[in-house]
């Protein structure tokens, strides 16, 4: 019975018309895949602190934990990043490096810089990330998707891959975290 209830609260949590993996249109085949997965992944990430409270976005479990602001900017910064990598072939340059280096970084330097922010400040900014990486995404094929990152044993699927994988991996951070701070 406690397998049920726990099946009903995953399948519950999850928009029902989106339980399909399709491309996206205006993409090739599977970088229209790649970008429902994500928005799917940011969606429900999303849903899950939409309504948190400023306490709630700065809380912290400890002194060394990161607070959910905190990790909802790091996605962003994560996938900037990897916009960066993989369309331009490039690190943060210093200007940028100076915008996400806490967001990156997190730790102590992320707790003493990202804080004192509504959930809905995070959340833009990540979309703002988002919409440029579906914009960029656009103007690609799948034979780019194959190919590989320049300099770099990984190919541009993979990349892209990880930051889903990322965004998977804290958004169980962020949900145990939002549970605790209420």
């Amino acid at each position: 019975m406690k397998n049920i209830a726990l099946l009903f609260f995953v399948f519950s949590s999850f928009n029902v018309s989106a339980q399909q993996i399709k491309a996206e249109k205006g993409y090739s085949d599977n970088i229209g895949v790649l970008v429902s997965m994500l928005d799917d992944l940011k969606s429900r990430v999303t849903r899950s602190v939409s309504n948190l409270s400023d306490s709630q976005t700065d809380f912290l479990l400890d002194e060394e934990a990161n607070s959910i602001g905190a990790m909802i900017l790091h996605l962003a910064a994560v996938e900037k990043y990897y916009q960066l990598f993989t369309f331009e072939n490039r690190d943060f340059n210093k200007d940028e490096k100076i915008i996400w280096d806490s967001a990156m970084e997190l730790g102590e330097k992320g707790r003493a810089d990202i804080k004192g922010k509504p959930i809905s400040h995070y959340l833009k900014i990540w979309e703002e990330v988002r919409n440029e990486t579906k914009r960029l995404l656009k103007s690609k094929d799948d034979k780019w998707l194959k190919s590989k990152v320049k300099d770099s044993s990984m190919n541009n699927h993979w990349a892209w891959y990880h930051v889903m994988e990322h965004q998977a991996n804290h958004m169980g951070q962020i949900r145990l975290i939002s549970k605790r701070a209420n």
